[in-house]
């Protein structure tokens, strides 16, 4: 275990420790055999110690060392002077492959042998290794010494010379093997190479406690000398070295040896010796005092009380370490007086380090916590292990047998409402005390306000308290100092305790996870603390994630129990200010909390208010629980936004119902209107949820259904009837005459939908009384603005069931006028006007209604809504009767777009204008079967004029007229939009299967507005019309076969489809300029139109098909395709630049010869095909003639060139028709066809299913050549 440098020094100590043999002849060395000890350098600086004490008294090191190194070399020359051929002390045995194994013993056989290789094995880093070589070792020296023990003369054995280092070691009563065992052990503890100083240590241990000839105080005296601290060593040397002396004193106690003393002997002065020695050990270094502390603890658990006293107190430097602990921090000095007077009281002893007479709840108490701060300050020296002192104070501070009954009663009494805390035992007051005197002290006055280190061992402290911390005391521990600097070090990634904060928090979830009052409580502390923005400072989704775990019906209705009281205590904002990072963070706003107060911002009080207000519902987004349970949880949500949102106390804070038997609590503050008006909306979206989630299942009998509509109703009028309380805003004569009719109309509707039972009335009847409700609250909300669709709603429920005796509708009918409109039409109407400014829920609610309605609504109804999808803010463009509009005025897809030719193998000439006359999809062909008013452009309709069409859409023209830039009408405009298209999607989806004629207007308008420019502007917008149409018209299985749909109204569709599809993307001089974004985004809308074009053809095709018009009705159809395939490849194909779309034509050609002339047909097939083909000879030579002579110059395209031919060519050999083919072409065309054929692969898929039906499209096809 040591180097070369150090092999003579060993080999001499090996002598050293052995006795002089060389005048008895019964010891000596084997020639040229050295036995290597490889001690540290350090560590065998005291070889010289064992000289004589005037010596080592007197000689300075270098001059003992002088001398030592003289002493050896007389000896030496003695020892080789005297030789003689006698058995040798040192034998070499062999073992395993011949491996000299050194051991030690005599001459003449008188004492057993000590293999000296066991200390090999001590350094091994395998622990049964180490601890076979200590059994080995200590059962050889145990022989050694009893055979030494046995001799009457042990001259014999140890020679008449002794050195002076032997002399005076103190283990004169030990044999020579065994000193040098100590010897050796002493200095290997001092040894930092691998393992060696456990194995060591463990070695000096079992050897002190099993052979009493070795001297405690002679081994005390040894550890000094040997291990000694000389001003000529530095660094790494003193620390070993301190070391060494710490685990060798460690050995001695874990021997037992000193207990066995005073057992032995009372008035022993080796248990003082030994408190001396690790007392001024621990004074060196301060990383010696905890472990010296460790091992003067092991003693005081070993000794009895009465040793205490009179050998650990009174023992030499102990008494003064005790009375400076205080001044200078010493945590260790206060665990040892903990853990003493923790045995026996004696705190007298102990000075300012305890109070006496010592109690828990002096010692926490905050004059004492504060006047040993420094202590607890010191003990981060040992981080990021945490100081053993901690562990001591919580065990105090938190006792396990009072604490188990307080978890459990604090578990059970959180659930009682309105009751006051259960009264507390004194002892459990008096932990509460001291938790609170202690968290405020030590965790939040000393710890958190100072360094870094110090903070990260105030929330190790924290994680240290939680496993014996009942939940009631959660609020104490998890203090607003706590909370700020969690949040304070979690709001920025890179803070040097980033890492112990995210930590901490890891772990505080951990052990809430399972436990729904420590969730509770842990929830509440974070946001109480923090004014409701703990996740967004910290910038996590701590509390969102912990709200979302609640499983059970009990922990939901105690987190909401404590969201309650925390809305109604007052005293909740944290005393401590927040840092300016935390009171000016941009993320510290919750978006969601709308309608803050008249000065734009809410208070950290209302901001937390706004918070409970925003988290009651969301408790119930992840529960899943019977329908009973989630009713409980629902109802006690409803009453509480209801209370605190609606109304108001005339009178204190507090009234009794004796109605519902219930007490009702108000905040001593007047609540704001902004926090009222939350509350409605929170209040409204509870009960939309509850309404898309129950279904009407009312039995006859049933007293009490689920039904959170009905309950909050008549928890309303319940509230409303109590004198001392009144509704949080004074309404108009008007709104309340409203209120009450739509609480009477709700009343009736809910009895008439119990006697339907089952039904689709009570569905109905369910719908209405939902948007009755929500409605009702709306009024609340915005007071003055939806009387008159209140109104209108109660007419309509009362026309809807005019057959119940409740719902009498007498009187009611002169509202109306003489000409009564379609009910439907009012419902529908009704239905709009609350549809553009009313929350979600209360368009949920519309959604229901219309759900179970819309299989009547009349075709003015359904046009009513159509032309809100095609309005646009912009005026109409005034049109003359006749005139021809650009093409690209009417899409609007070309005018700020441009392509690269290369990238779609097509290009339109700038100049290029369309021959089309109608605006978008859809015009005079829809008049037909549609009324007047489906006339898309309204004519020449005025302002006043539209403002009759909507009350909203009037509404949004002024706004547009009135303000200079109309974004916000645009935006209002796009909202009003999309939830009448949930409408229309509604009414597709209910009418899906009946065939019904509206679904082609419905789909004319839609495509009409798909098409229009305006609704570029909006991409939702578009998205969302497409996303209809694919789905709920062109993949509808069953197709519209009404006898009332005309063909000339289909056929205007498809020419107008064919036209759209056939556009081309076209270049604009000032593309330029523009954005590759906008470019992108433009291609894409161009290739949604196109394929909205395909996909309209093929459907209205399908339509055309499923009625079986014969074949002159279809003729116009025929005439149709020839028409605009003609005049496609025409405008497209005329242009020598156009190749590819002269190419793509090839393909259709090909298909429209595949469709006539099969390869593989019958005689009576092939005669037909033949005399068709034949018919077309002059044609397809005229083709194949202008194919050869202006070959595409792409290879692609000339490998379609050359498949088109060749597919030709063999038709019209199959058929025998070659010698005709070619009388049709010229010498000219037949040496091209030779040499010119290429091959290209384009097509028009929209069109082949047409084509391959119909001979006539040959023609029409081929001449484009």
């Amino acid at each position: 275990m040591g180097s070369k440098k150090r092999s003579t020094k060993s080999e001499v100590e090996v002598l050293e420790g052995q006795t002089d043999l060389a005048m008895d002849d019964t010891v000596s060395v084997s020639s040229g055999k050295k036995i290597k000890m490889g001690n540290r350098k350090d560590a065998e600086m005291g070889d010289g110690v064992a000289s004589s004490s005037s010596v080592a008294d007197s000689i300075k090191p270098m001059e003992r060392k002088k001398k030592r190194k003289q002493i050896d070399k007389e000896r030496r020359r003695s020892i080789l002077e005297t030789e003689e051929p006698q058995p040798k002390q040192l034998i070499v045995e062999s073992k395993g492959n011949d491996a000299p194994e050194p051991v030690a013993s005599s001459s003449t056989s008188i004492l057993p042998e000590f293999h000296i290789s066991v200390f090999k094995d001590l350094a091994s880093a395998d622990s049964s290794v180490r601890e076979a070589a200590v059994e080995t070792m200590v059962t050889e020296l145990q022989e050694v010494q009893k055979a030494y023990d046995r001799l009457e003369n042990k001259d014999l054995v140890e020679g008449g010379l002794k050195l002076e280092a032997q002399k005076d070691d103190g283990l004169d009563n030990c044999a020579s093997s065994l000193r040098y065992a100590v010897r050796r052990l002493i200095r290997g503890v001092s040894s930092s190479r691998e393992c060696v100083r456990q194995g060591f240590a463990l070695g000096l241990t079992a050897l002190v406690a099993t052979i009493p000839s070795i001297k405690v105080d002679s081994l005390l005296k040894l550890i000094v000398n040997l291990l000694e601290v000389s001003s000529s060593i530095k660094g790494q040397e003193v620390r070993d070295c301190l070391l060494g002396r710490l685990f060798a004193y460690g050995a001695i106690s874990r021997s037992d040896r000193l207990t066995k003393e005073w057992f032995s002997n009372k008035d022993t002065h080796i248990i003082k010796e030994f408190m001396s020695a690790l007392v001024s050990l621990a004074s060196k270094k301060r990383y010696l005092q905890e472990a010296s502390v460790s091992i003067i603890l092991e003693i005081v658990e070993k000794l009895p009380a009465e040793a205490l006293l009179g050998h650990i107190l009174e023992a030499s430097g102990v008494p003064q370490w005790f009375e400076e602990a205080v001044d200078v921090g010493n945590p260790d000095a206060l665990l040892l007086a903990l853990k003493i007077n923790e045995k026996t009281p004696i705190d007298s002893k102990f000075s300012k380090l305890l109070p006496h007479p010592f109690s828990p709840s002096k010692l926490f108490s905050a004059d004492y916590l504060s006047s040993i701060t420094n202590c607890l300050k010191e003990s981060t020296f040992c981080q990021p292990r945490v100081h053993s002192l901690w562990p001591v104070l919580v065990n105090l501070l938190l006792p396990d047998t009072v604490l188990q009954a307080e978890d459990a009663a604090s578990a059970s009494n959180s659930l009682k409402k309105h009751k006051k805390g259960r009264k507390s035992s004194s002892s459990e007051e008096e932990i509460a005390n001291n938790v609170q005197s202690f968290c405020d002290v030590v965790i939040g006055r000393s710890l958190l306000l100072s360094s870094h280190d110090r903070k990260h061992l105030a929330f190790d402290i924290l994680l240290l308290l939680l496993p014996r911390l009942p939940s009631s005391f959660i609020p104490i521990v998890v203090s607003s100092k706590v909370v700020q600097c969690l949040m304070d070090i979690l709001s920025t990634k890179d803070s040097w305790l980033y890492k112990v904060g995210l930590h901490f928090l890891k772990e505080l979830l951990e052990w809430v996870r399972n436990d729904d009052v420590r969730r509770v409580a842990v929830i509440v502390a974070f946001q109480k603390h923090s004014s409701g923005k703990f996740d967004c400072i910290t910038k996590t989704k701590t509390v969102k994630d912990s709200m979302a775990e609640f499983k059970t019906e009990t922990g939901c209705m105690l987190f909401v129990q404590n969201l309650v009281n925390l809305f109604l205590d007052e005293g909740h904002a944290s005393e401590e200010p927040s840092d300016q990072s935390q009171t000016t963070d941009d993320n510290s706003e919750i978006g969601s909390i709308e309608d803050k107060d008249s000065v734009g911002i809410l208070g950290n009080a209302d901001f937390l208010k706004g918070w409970v207000i925003e988290s009651l519902p969301s408790v119930l987004k992840h529960l899943k629980l019977d329908p009973e349970a989630k009713f409980r949880v629902q109802r006690e949500i409803l009453k509480f936004l209801s209370v605190q949102g609606l109304f108001s106390a005339s009178l204190g804070n507090e009234v009794t119902s004796f109605e519902l038997q219930e007490k009702f609590r108000w905040p001593k503050a007047i609540t704001s209107t902004a926090l009222c008006k939350m509350c409605i909306k929170q209040l409204q979206s509870l009960l939309a949820s509850a309404q898309k989630v129950e279904e009407p299942r009312y039995l006859a009998n049933a007293l009490e259904p689920n039904d959170l509509g009905s309950y909050f109703m008549r928890f309303f009028s319940t509230l409303r009837n109590i004198p001392s309380v009144s509704l949080f805003r004074n309404l108009r004569d008007e709104d309340k005459q409203s209120v009450t009719k739509l609480l009477e109309m709700e009343s009736k509707l809910y009895k008439e939908e119990r006697n339907c039972r089952l039904s689709n009335d009570a569905n109905k009847l369910h719908a209405l009384r939902y948007l009755l409700i929500l409605l009702l609250l709306q009024v609340l909300l915005r007071p003055g603005e939806f009387c008159d669709a209140a109104s209108e709603l109660i007419v309509c429920c009362k026309k809807a069931f005019a057959a119940s005796e409740d719902l009498d509708s007498s009187g009611e009918d002169e509202s109306w006028g003489d000409a009564a409109p379609e009910l439907m039409d009012v419902l529908v109407d009704t239905l709009l006007s609350l549809l553009p400014q009313s929350s979600a829920p209360i368009c949920s609610a519309i959604e229901q209604v219309f759900r179970y309605f819309c299989g009547d609504v009349t075709d003015d109804g359904l046009l009513r809504m159509l032309r809100i999808i095609k309005k646009d803010l912009k005026p109409a463009r005034h049109q003359e009767a006749g005139s021809e509009d650009d093409d690209d005025d009417l899409l609007g897809i070309e005018e700020d777009e441009d392509i690269d030719e290369a990238e779609t193998g097509e290009t339109a000439d700038s100049d290029e204008q369309s021959e089309d006359s109608e605006t978008v999809i859809g015009g005079e062909g829809d008049d037909k079967d549609l009324p007047e008013e489906s006339d898309e452009s309204d004519g020449g309709m005025d302002d006043d004029a539209m403002f009759r069409m909507d009350t909203y859409l009037a509404q949004i023209f002024k706004e547009k007229r009135n303000q200079a830039g109309g974004e916000t009408a645009q935006s209002q405009l796009v909202l009003f939009k999309l939830r009448v298209l949930s409408l229309l999607e509604i009414y597709l989806h209910e009418n899906r299967g009946k065939c019904k004629p509206q679904v082609l207007t419905v789909y004319s308008h839609l495509a009409q507005a798909f098409v229009n420019p305006h609704t570029e502007g909006s991409e939702q917008l578009g998205q969302r019309i497409w996303g209809i149409i694919q789905r709920k018209v062109f993949k509808e299985k069953k197709l519209p076969k009404d006898e009332s749909m005309l063909l000339s109204t289909l056929e205007s569709l498809l020419e107008k489809n064919l036209k759209l599809a056939s556009k081309p993307f076209k270049r604009k001089k000032s593309a330029s300029t523009l954005s590759k974004k906008k470019l992108t985004a433009s291609l894409n809308r161009y290739k949604m139109v196109v394929s909205l074009a395909q996909n309209s053809t093929y459907w209205i095709l399908k339509i055309i098909e499923a009625r079986n018009f014969s074949d002159a009705e279809l003729q116009g159809v025929f005439d149709l395709l020839r028409i605009i395939l003609e005049g496609y490849f025409d405008k497209n194909c005329g242009n020598a630049k156009s190749d590819f779309r002269r190419v793509e034509a090839l393909d259709l050609v090909i298909e429209v010869l595949k469709s006539q002339v099969p390869m593989n047909s019958d005689e009576s097939n092939r005669e037909a095909a033949k005399k068709f083909l034949k018919s077309h000879l002059q044609s397809l030579g005229r083709l194949i003639e202008t194919l050869v002579k202006k070959m595409p110059e792409k290879k692609s395209r000339k490998t379609e060139v050359h498949k088109c031919c060749d597919k030709i060519f063999q038709m019209i050999t199959s058929l025998d028709l070659t010698k005709a083919f070619l009388k049709c072409l010229g010498p000219d065309t037949l040496s091209a066809c030779e040499s010119q054929l290429g091959n290209l692969n384009l097509a028009l898929p929209f069109l082949w299913c047409l084509f391959s039906q119909k001979p006539t499209i040959v023609t029409a096809t081929t001449g484009m050549a």
